[in-house]
């Protein structure tokens, strides 16, 4: 049975929230699967992605083929590492606590760079709001002051209006 590790579809229109999930190959798309993975959120920035990274390596040991974007899901959370360092392992290469030891140093430096993109994405919707208050507030002020002199000549009509009929 070919199995292919796949996105499946859920979610409402115009808002997609995808499982992963190994799936035989011929199966529907958002029909029968065999294990769900995890589960993939594009609507966030940075996107959510939630997988069980063993069970993912275990799939991929086994043979089931990852489509173009679940591959990319996987390379992005480290299942592919993993597998890749599992067969150092294998082959007597690594230990297992050097395999460990990587891909943890890895995870660490992952987390790290996401925080930054993060902390960024923060920071620039931070300056936008401030760069619209400031235009909010000159726009505010010139209104006032294209306001004032208007006043001023109500005024001055008012007084020499009254000062007329006196």
């Amino acid at each position: 049975m070919p199995v292919k590790i796949r996105l499946q579809r859920h979610g409402k229109k115009g808002k997609p929230y995808y499982w992963i999930v190994a799936a035989d190959s011929r199966a529907k798309r958002d029909g029968k699967y065999l294990e769900k993975l995890g589960a993939y959120n594009p609507n966030t920035n940075p996107a959510t992605i939630d997988l069980n990274i063993d069970g993912a390596v275990k799939w991929l040991q086994n043979g089931a083929q990852p489509t173009d974007t679940a591959k990319a899901i996987l390379s992005y959370k480290g299942a592919l590492l993993k597998k890749h360092l599992a067969g150092g392992v294998k082959k007597g290469a690594l230990t297992e606590e050097q395999a460990e030891a990587k891909f943890n140093a890895w995870l660490e430096e992952k987390a790290a760079k996401i925080q930054a993109k993060a902390d960024g994405i923060s920071k620039v919707s931070a300056d936008a709001k401030a760069k619209a208050l400031e235009a909010e507030k000159a726009v505010n002020e010139a209104r006032i002051a294209a306001a004032e002199p208007a006043i001023e000549d109500e005024v001055a009509e008012e007084t020499t209006a009254s000062s007329e009929e006196e």
